[in-house]
């Protein structure tokens, strides 16, 4: 599904639909265009999972987790990494629930995995014509029939 996103508003917006209507094992897939609202989704999931904690971009941290809200919340950032590196976080544990309780996973610049769980969600931001931005959505074994009706 592709919707266009008016602002940076209308990206956060989408985040805490997201945030309302996804349960704890869900892992989301953020890729697209450098400054395109990776990072302003996530903030929106956190809201919709009742974070009250700023939300913040982990590209020097490269994990930020968020356990206060409803559920928690894994915060990844992959963009100064490459894919052995990323390869070495086992990055499996966030999604199986194995040694951290299950939440939602959130990797902004998901590209550079090399490898995917077996159910995820994609969001593929980019500018679009209009000075707008454009988020496609892309559901592998995840359901989010109802995701945009919140």
């Amino acid at each position: 599904m592709k919707i266009v996103l008016a602002d940076a508003e209308a990206t956060l917006n989408l985040g805490i639909s997201f945030g309302q209507s996804l349960n704890a094992g869900c892992v989301i897939l953020l890729e697209g265009d450098l400054g395109a609202g990776k990072t302003t989704l996530v903030q929106g999931i956190g809201k919709g999972l009742e974070i009250s904690e700023s939300i913040v971009s982990p590209t020097f941290t490269i994990i930020n987790e968020y356990t206060e809200g409803r559920i928690p919340l894994y915060h990844l950032d992959l963009y100064r990494l490459e894919s052995q590196e990323v390869a070495a976080l086992n990055l499996e544990t966030y999604w199986e629930g194995f040694e951290v309780t299950p939440g939602i996973v959130a990797i902004e610049w998901a590209e550079r995995m090399p490898y995917k769980p077996d159910n995820y969600i994609i969001v593929y931001l980019t500018y679009g014509n209009e000075g707008d931005r454009q988020a496609q959505i892309t559901s592998y074994n995840y359901p989010i029939t109802n995701l945009l009706l919140k």
